[in-house]
């Protein structure tokens, strides 16, 4: 067995980078390296046990420090809008022609919003997507009171009485 190269970054790096990490998978690697640091006799197997990870996934993060010690690979790479149709500012852009109505009648109807928006990318989109394309610029879905709010309540109750059958 061929003997362990040394990782070159410090402990206290790991643990300020642990004290930092915004998800769990952030965390288990730091971990991994932090183990790896602290008991270098430690086997993958026994790292991978305790982190909950694989031994192969701490083998690649273990390699993947000594390649790169500036610890790049750490943080996630995933997140964002993988199947966007259009980005943020063409998205504003886009809702600007409709902010003069909503600003002017102060109700708007989404498809008539859905009907502009397919005919700007070029095919069908369901209206969630719309509904979720008003929520990310701050638009709200405004629906109706269950009752009148100047209704009469007394009245209400009177003509109940008048008109039963008893």
């Amino acid at each position: 067995m061929r003997p362990k190269r040394a990782l070159n970054i410090s402990n206290l790096e790991i643990e300020k980078m642990m004290n930092e990490s915004k998800s769990k998978s952030e965390f288990q690697k730091l971990q991994c390296l932090h183990l790896r640091k602290l008991y270098p006799e430690m086997s993958a197997a026994e790292i991978a046990r305790i982190v909950c990870l694989s031994q192969s996934s701490v083998w690649r993060i273990h390699s993947e420090c000594i390649k790169n010690p500036d610890l790049g690979f750490i943080k996630d790479k995933r997140g964002g809008r993988y199947h966007e149709n259009l980005t943020k500012e063409e998205e504003t852009e886009f809702l600007s022609q409709f902010l003069k109505e909503a600003t002017s009648k102060g109700i708007i109807v989404v498809s008539k919003i859905k009907k502009a928006y397919e005919e700007k990318i070029g095919h069908n989109v369901p209206k969630s997507t719309v509904y979720r394309l008003l929520e990310r610029h701050g638009w709200r879905k405004i629906v109706p009171y269950k009752r009148h709010p100047k209704a009469n309540k007394e009245a209400q109750e009177s003509f109940k009485k008048k008109t039963s059958l008893n």
